[in-house]
């Protein structure tokens, strides 16, 4: 289902993902791979999923409760790793490819994508991706209709919605920009900074006060290592 080619320390990683193919394990292993390479390779080069397709007939026949979980916690370790995502996706994207899609950290979207989610047996497929949708907005009416009917998202409503950050006439073109202004922040700072957004919404202040904190000791712990470096270097 899925295919993985790493060009660590050129262009980042690439992760592709088609959603016409079901799931399985060899689509979760695939993905764990993917994410192995990124964290062994911290602070060098993005990870970029491509993503495409829609599963087509019976494909939730043969699914079972733990295979599906099992992916979740794949896409969870997706959504959390150290390095900035960016994904690509092209033509009508669905099953596992929307759930790859909506884990990243940037979306670029062709003018043919359209955001499905699947149905089967007559009822939308409840997995995390509507989870990720509603988090976006719950009373938009593109969204109530895609989890709800199974309506595909239009490029154009995903845009709007902020499901992807732009469209691109050339994809290739932009996910190179992406990356390039993704550039300045990677690593373990990169994932802090990722987890204090998810968990914005969902948390007061109070309880918000001492992550952010934490994470302002560790930005001057850093800045006063690397100042003692500078000031080494100009004494020498």
């Amino acid at each position: 289902m899925s295919d993985i080619a790493d060009t660590a320390g050129t262009s980042g990683h690439v992760l592709r993902i088609d959603g016409r193919r079901f799931l399985s394990t060899e689509t979760i292993a695939a993905v764990g791979a993917f994410c192995d390479r990124v964290e062994d390779f911290t602070g060098q080069g993005n990870a970029t999923v491509h993503v495409s397709g829609v599963p087509t007939g019976s494909w939730s026949r043969e699914l079972t409760v733990p295979l599906v979980n099992k992916w979740e916690r794949a896409l969870r370790r997706l959504e959390r790793l150290p390095a900035a995502t960016i994904a690509v996706a092209d033509g009508d994207c669905g099953g596992a490819a929307l759930d790859a899609l909506l884990t990243t950290d940037y979306r670029i979207a062709t003018r043919s994508a359209r955001l499905v989610v699947s149905v089967e047996d007559g009822a939308t497929w409840p997995g995390m991706a509507l989870y990720r949708l509603a988090r976006y907005g719950a009373s938009a009416a593109a969204i109530r209709r895609a989890v709800l009917f199974g309506t595909p998202v239009e490029a154009a409503d995903a845009l709007a919605l902020q499901l992807v950050d732009e469209l691109a006439d050339d994809p290739v073109a932009a996910a190179a920009t992406a990356e390039e202004r993704a550039g300045a922040v990677s690593g373990a700072e990169l994932a802090i900074r990722r987890q204090l957004l998810l968990d914005a919404p969902t948390t007061t202040f109070e309880e918000a006060l001492g992550a952010h904190l934490a994470a302002c000791d560790r930005a001057l712990r850093r800045a006063a290592v690397v100042g003692a470096g500078a000031g080494a270097g100009a004494r020498s």
